[in-house]
């Protein structure tokens, strides 16, 4: 596993990390979110962030057939900060309202209520689904 950091137009640092393809890859996602949050002073963000890269994570782990995915944190302005999962497949993630019996289906609903907002990047090769929460430093 490969965890980097470059510099972004903001002036801040961005980081990423390639991970398994598999449900355990979430805490290490949990946990590059968390290194990026307090790093930019934004641990009033932490666990929104860290409950959307799970969610993302859980999406890409059950609809792509890759063997990895990467984790992008980055700050795009001082006042976004971006959790991103990249994978391999072309499909797009549908948000949908999943009904009372059902045990899945409410990942991208949590997305959505979480983020200032969401979406997916196609790549030539896959995707990259993000989303966006709204962080000033304190």
């Amino acid at each position: 596993m490969t965890v980097s950091a470059t510099a972004r137009t903001t002036g801040r640092l961005g980081y990423s990390e390639t991970l398994p393809c598999e449900a355990e890859s979430a805490e290490t996602a949990r946990r590059l979110v968390r290194t990026a949050m307090a790093a930019w002073g934004l641990e009033h963000v932490v666990e929104d962030g860290a409950l959307v890269v799970t969610e993302l994570v859980a999406n890409a782990v059950n609809h792509t057939r890759g063997h990895s995915i990467r984790v992008i944190v980055a700050r795009p302005s001082d006042h976004l900060v971006r959790v991103g999962v990249v994978d391999k497949s072309v499909a797009l993630p549908v948000l949908r309202r999943a009904e009372d019996t059902e045990v899945g289906g409410r990942g991208l609903a949590l997305v959505d209520a979480l983020t200032f907002r969401w979406g997916t990047d196609i790549k030539p090769w896959g995707k990259c689904v993000w989303g966006e929460l709204k962080a000033e430093s304190r």
